[in-house]
């Protein structure tokens, strides 16, 4: 009798056993089968543009803050750049020699220089009747043996002389008489040319010490304070283009098939609680070493990652949500 009591008790444990492992597995299952899927948080962007100087120079004023909203055309900072100011007037003072030049090549010579051409041929002329005259009786002497071959000789180069002289004040006479060649003409035309490119281009440079906005922009970051060197292609100034806000999500390629270009999503921005639509424009893969945007993604590691890029339907709603907040895909 007992030791049917005892049998009795062992298979009722054993059943409870049982019982107990059965239940555990179907509510293990049943915690796998209700795992919550995680949240696909992704964050808040917008269109980023800097300004930088042309030239580098130091800066003198810097008229923006952070924070503050400028408009195209806004003078942003001043710099000091005195290299230009010394390559304009180098520029200015070889122009102006230059449009002398062209000047003087157009007109010609002046009365006063043609009277002292003239008066120079007279004198010259004289001279070679001279040296002729002497040249002549010289001739007639050395025929005679009355002169010796070095004597001669002296009279036949002075003779030669002033009648190189002669002709070459003759020649310029003419010269000047037919007035300027247009080949003078076109060159010096062409070194004024050259002068003004020069300068043009250094009033150019001048005007780059301005930084102008090209582009409204939200101001983010001054790099530079007042007084501080800035470099030619430094980025100056960096902020936000206004009205560009959007929104990047990062996908695992199991859940990349619920979304498709064009198609109208919702999202939740974390800190404020105020819920968007937008639309899908575009969908990439990203490399592994890319930037995951959505916070701890599940995906498994051979599984590849797309990135949805949504623009909101109303931008202008979303023009004072802070950059890089996180906001929830619904």
């Amino acid at each position: 009798m007992i030791t049917n009591n005892k049998q009795q008790t062992i298979k009722m444990k054993n059943t409870i056993i049982t019982s107990l492992v059965f239940a555990s597995l179907l509510a293990l299952g049943g915690c796998q089968d209700s795992k919550p899927e995680r949240e696909i948080v992704g964050k808040t962007m917008k269109e980023v543009i800097s300004f930088s100087p042309k030239l580098s120079g130091r800066i003198l004023i810097i008229n923006v803050e952070e924070g503050q909203s400028v408009k195209i055309g806004d003078t942003l900072a001043i710099l000091d750049v005195p290299e230009v100011s010394a390559k304009i007037a180098q520029a200015r003072g070889a122009t102006n020699a230059a449009s002398a030049q062209v000047l003087l090549a157009k007109n010609g010579a002046t009365a006063d220089q043609l009277r002292q051409l003239k008066a120079k041929q007279k004198g010259l002329q004289e001279q070679f009747q001279y040296a002729q005259k002497s040249f002549g009786r010289a001739k007639n002497m050395y025929r005679d043996s009355l002169l010796s071959p070095q004597n001669y000789d002296e009279y036949f180069a002075k003779y030669q002389g002033a009648k190189a002289q002669l002709d070459a004040v003759n020649a310029e006479l003419h010269d000047v008489e037919l007035g300027t060649r247009f080949e003078k003409i076109e060159m010096a035309q062409g070194q004024e040319n050259q002068a003004k490119g020069a300068l043009q281009e250094a009033n150019v440079a001048y005007s780059e010490k301005y930084i102008i906005a090209t582009n409204d922009m939200e101001i983010e970051t001054i790099s530079l304070n007042k007084g501080e060197l800035a470099t030619a292609g430094y980025p100056l100034f960096t902020g936000y283009i206004p009205d560009t806000s959007y929104f990047r999500f990062t996908i695992p390629e199991s859940k990349i098939a619920k979304y498709q270009k064009g198609m109208t999503v919702k999202m939740l921005v974390n800190y404020n609680k105020k819920e968007f639509s937008g639309k899908i424009v575009a969908i990439k893969q990203l490399a592994k070493y890319a930037d995951i945007t959505t916070a701890f993604p599940d995906y498994e590691p051979e599984e590849a990652i797309y990135e949805i890029k949504v623009i909101p339907e109303n931008r202008q709603a979303t023009k004072d949500i802070l950059v890089n907040s996180n906001v929830t895909l619904k």
